[in-house]
């Protein structure tokens, strides 16, 4: 068999490899790393020579906490963020606008609105939705996806009605009067998304694909899926004809326990790590989010005496879905952003024993709002926290009107949980934020290591780290928390995924690091992604 191999000279390599931190050459061989180091150590060229032009390169990002097949889905719907749609009136002009060429049987979907960009700063109602789409069914996730609202019509085939109870961990708002308001929160989203129609397995998986292809884009090369399902289509069986399809990424699929529960037993071959595709924990959810006041916090949030959020899982179902995870290897992986919601998992799990000895055995995602002993504890206990930076940096105007500006610069308190030992990995969990291009890792990394929002607001400077440390929770970390093998950093033996920066992230001012584009993606040693001028 004839052997692949590149020398890649002239760059300026960070490896996110704490005991080679820099290098300037490295040759690959058969789609792994076989030397790296500085250049004038190279004792010959091998292969095919690529000149990197001095120019930034980077471990392939790895998205601890993503939902691929939402944000495929989310391109073919309506987009509810600026500068679209600016307030709710905007928001009715783009239902109009897809109504009038839409089918009889079909429902008009969109994602991304937060009342707090809103010039009414309300949430739409169904009386709102009517006015666009009378006759047909309308369902627009909020940013955050765990709040939906929906027109008269969706009520009516969804069979919601003032008689309707509110299902376990979710909430139907009703008016003065007990006629539902159109707003589902967190479980009772179900009644609607149930009823919904489904795409078929190869419209997803082509979806999918194309999406790979924009994430290429983007330098991330490593993914996961945190809201994965059994039925009605196997995301297993969705990711890998998607790979068949074209999807290069390599790919974690975190299950819902609500599907797992009844036949918990996964089959070896489905959750072996080094398989492309690979079935990695099992996800549940402790609470809702912070911009929607649905998570679950000590403090009640502003102007709110008696809203301390929604608990959405019981000491039993944590415990169950553990040992579930134990039985077959793989992760505990439960959303969790306000304190209460975090103490649930740790006071809970506190005397469960780790049963994964390549990664953490529990995954505790978002973690806005950790108390000091929370932190504390993980640390002791090895339980990892995956959080997204790009929420304070996309939504500061929802968490200024539910927090205050004070409560939100002691929210995703990254530094101090690294300075107590915890891990941590920074991800973007789109398209779950309200941000026009919400999987950019720049801007995540950006909002880490400025703690600034978009509009300049400060989201807490004694919580900035440093860009080195930023890159390295997207994917060195990344990598040991998510467990996918020999990824993550640019060393001997490892996969050869790296990006090549059109400019140097370490050479530039910190509140211009979202302008940074990737110049080339490579995977495998291999050209994935190049940027056309």
């Amino acid at each position: 068999m004839v052997q692949s191999v590149q020398t890649f000279i002239n760059g300026k390599i960070f490896t996110s490899n704490p005991e080679q931190p820099h290098a300037s050459a490295m040759i690959v061989r058969d789609g792994r790393i076989s030397w790296i180091g500085e250049q004038p150590a190279l004792k010959r060229i091998e292969g095919n020579c690529i000149d990197l032009k001095g120019q930034r390169v980077l471990p392939g990002f790895i998205d601890a906490h993503l939902h691929p097949l939402w944000l495929a889905n989310a391109s073919t719907q309506i987009a509810c963020t600026p500068p679209i749609v600016n307030s709710i009136a905007d928001l009715i002009v783009e239902i109009q606008t897809v109504y009038q060429l839409s089918r009889n049987d079909q429902w008009i979907e969109g994602w991304g609105f937060d009342e707090g960009k809103l010039l009414e700063k309300r949430t739409p109602t169904r009386w709102d939705l009517d006015q666009a789409a009378p006759d047909l069914p309308v369902f627009i996730s909020r940013t955050c996806t765990h709040i939906a609202v929906v027109n008269s019509k969706a009520l009516e085939l969804a069979g919601i009605t003032k008689e309707t109870p509110d299902p376990p961990g979710g909430e139907i708002d009703r008016d003065s009067t007990g006629e539902p308001t159109g707003i589902l929160r967190e479980n009772a989203k179900e009644l609607a998304t149930r009823i919904m129609p489904v795409k078929s397995l190869e419209e997803n998986a082509a979806s999918l694909a194309e999406l790979g292809s924009f994430l290429l884009s983007h330098g991330i090369t490593a993914i996961t899926d945190l809201s994965s399902r059994t039925g009605p289509t196997d995301y297993l069986n969705l990711y890998q004809t998607a790979v068949k399809k074209g999807l290069k990424q390599r790919t974690v699929l975190y299950y819902m326990w609500e599907d797992l529960k009844e036949q918990p037993h996964l089959k070896p071959d489905q959750v072996n790590c080094k398989n492309q595709i690979h079935i990695g924990g099992i996800k549940l959810f402790s609470d809702g989010s912070v911009s929607g006041k649905t998570a679950w916090v000590y403090t009640p949030f502003l102007g709110e005496a008696e809203n301390y959020g929604i608990q959405t899982t019981s000491k039993e179902e944590l415990t169950a879905a553990a040992e579930a995870a134990e039985q077959n290897q793989i992760q505990l992986v439960v959303h969790a952003m306000g304190g209460q919601a975090i103490d649930l998992i740790l006071k809970t799990l506190d005397t469960k024993k780790n049963w994964l000895s390549d990664g953490p055995s529990l995954r505790i995602e978002h973690a806005a709002m950790p108390t000091t002993q929370a932190i504390k504890r993980a640390a002791e206990k090895g339980i990892a926290f995956v959080t997204q930076a790009i929420f304070m940096f996309a939504e500061i105007e929802s968490y200024h009107n539910n927090l205050g500006e004070e409560r939100t610069k002691q929210t995703y308190p990254i530094k101090s949980m690294l300075d107590a030992g915890v891990k941590v990995a920074l991800s973007s969990d789109a398209p779950a934020t309200a941000w026009a291009d919400p999987v950019n890792p720049f801007v995540g990394i950006k909002s880490a290591v400025t703690r600034q929002a978009y509009n300049g607001a400060d989201t807490g400077q004694e919580q900035r780290i440093d860009v080195a440390t930023a890159i390295l929770l997207y994917t060195k970390a990344a990598q040991e928390i998510t467990r996918i093998p020999e990824v993550g950093k640019l060393a001997v033996n490892h996969h050869a995924d790296f990006i090549v920066l059109e400019k140097d992230i370490f050479d530039m001012d910190l509140d211009k690091i979202d302008t940074v584009s990737v110049s080339k993606t490579y995977m495998g040693g291999e050209l994935v992604f190049e940027k056309h001028r």
